[in-house]
């Protein structure tokens, strides 16, 4: 681990696991720290911060304090744009995410990976084809234990990091060795001022501080990554993946195998071998598998690893199937791009649980799909209005509710034989939910109460 001796005060912004594990690094170097929360502090985060002796407060955001650090660290869920931000800017002092402090204290390999769909798929599978390998890799980020919280504890040689467009946007230095862009649609636009050019801007960021001996695997059928790339300069190997065509350089299809070609050598697997299903995922597998070669990991390790991967929670997630109706968890679908693979996999007639707290959503382009595999949709978030508006001439029926427990137990009621139950919401969870985890333990726990 990089060492570096300090007197310097941080203030934590956000006392959740990217703050905690924040808190948890600044104390073992050297920082005084002092921790803010506008709401409360779950009492699991309160034993660790109180075990070091580390001063936090909640419930409220106490500026005076705050504008007295040399550097804050704000949790990705508050907005750049937040008066107290444009006051500590204003003041000079900078502001970073997690993976920029944590960064600054560890030597190992790292991969990045981001996207706004199929990250967190990537991000497991990678681990898993690592882990198969026998490497010892920390898989963190996102999802699971905060990075920071794993370089203060048992550092390792390799990390891959799942990376939102928030945790980005509060990088400087920040430069994996391999990032990954799944593919760009639109997302969380009420963050970038309703501009998708600056959330495709905050995805690239991904890339800004990498050199010519790093890589940058991406999707080369995707429009708006291709549009970027021909207008800006990105200075790694570029390393493409693709379904339609075929590449000297990067992964892609031919007599349904996935070809990984790295320049030196080539690498056959049978697409008909993956454990997972799906265009999307074969896409996942494709961006996973080529970081394990520039890896050096071998080819038969990513084969197995491939095979028998289970996918993760809460995406396209089988719980029960009852009464020969097939109940599906795909509560992190939070944007209309992940519905639409959701809804493209759907084999049978299918009552869509919806909604949530949009996110400058536009649903024309789920139209097809809803008219040819939707039979009922069953909203379920404190404002449906646009999701009604949008599907009304698309399907006979459409629902409002208001707890999990109603929505399952009226798409129960409703549904017949070999029909889909798919929890498939295009929103966030806010709402209803503290976020979209409990909301597909909700359902799952709905289901099996049927």
């Amino acid at each position: 681990m990089k060492q570096q001796t300090t007197n310097k005060k941080i203030v934590i912004l956000g006392a959740g696991e990217s703050g905690v594990g924040t808190a948890v690094l600044a104390k073992q170097q050297g920082f005084e720290v002092f921790v803010s929360d506008r709401g409360m502090v779950e009492d699991h985060y309160k034993l660790i911060l109180n075990d070091l002796k580390i001063l936090w407060e909640e419930g409220q955001h106490t500026l005076e304090r705050i504008l007295k650090a040399d550097v804050v660290m704000k949790s990705p869920g508050i907005p750049d744009n937040v008066p107290m931000i444009r006051q500590l800017r204003a003041a000079g002092i900078p502001v970073i995410s997690e993976i920029e402090f944590a960064v600054r204290y560890t030597d190992a390999r790292i991969v990045g990976i981001t996207g706004s769909n199929g990250k967190t798929t990537t991000t497991m599978l990678l681990g898993h084809i690592l882990k198969t390998a026998n490497e010892t890799v920390g898989v963190a980020g996102n999802i699971g234990d905060s990075f920071a919280k794993m370089v203060a504890g048992d550092d390792v040689p390799l990390y891959v990091l799942e990376l939102s467009s928030f945790q980005l946007d509060g990088i400087v230095d920040f430069a994996p060795n391999i990032a990954i862009l799944t593919n760009i649609t639109p997302d969380h636009l009420e963050r970038y001022d309703n501009d998708f050019e600056k959330y495709v801007a905050s995805k690239f960021r991904i890339a800004m501080n990498q050199k010519p001996s790093d890589y940058f695997i991406y999707d080369a059928d995707d429009k708006v990554i291709n549009a970027y790339l021909k207008k800006h300069i990105v200075k790694s190997q570029l390393v493409p993946f693709s379904l339609t065509k075929k590449l000297e350089k990067g992964a892609y299809i031919e007599d349904d195998n996935i070809i990984i070609a790295t320049g030196d050598n080539t690498f056959i697997m049978p697409k008909t071998k993956l454990a997972l299903e799906g265009n999307h995922n074969t896409k996942n597998s494709m961006a996973a598998s080529m970081a394990a070669r520039l890896l050096g990991i071998r080819k038969e390790t990513i084969r197995d690893s491939m095979e028998n991967f289970h996918g993760v929670e809460h995406r396209l997630e089988n719980v029960l199937r009852i009464n020969n109706v097939q109940y599906i968890n795909d509560s992190k679908a939070t944007n209309v791009n992940s519905v639409f693979y959701a809804l493209d996999s759907m084999k049978t007639p299918t009552i869509w649980i919806a909604g949530g707290v949009d996110k400058g959503n536009d649903y024309s382009e789920l139209n097809e799909l809803v008219n040819e595999k939707v039979k009922t949709i069953i909203c379920l978030g404190e404002d449906n209005r646009k999701i009604v508006a949008a599907f009304n001439n698309c399907v006979e029926e459409i629902y409002e509710t208001q707890s999990m427990k109603e929505a399952v137990q009226l798409a129960y009621d409703l549904a017949e034989k070999n029909d889909t139950v798919l929890l498939s919401p295009a929103c966030a969870s806010f709402d209803l939910f503290k976020n979209y985890e409990e909301r597909g333990r909700q359902f799952k726990e709905a289901v099996r109460e049927l």
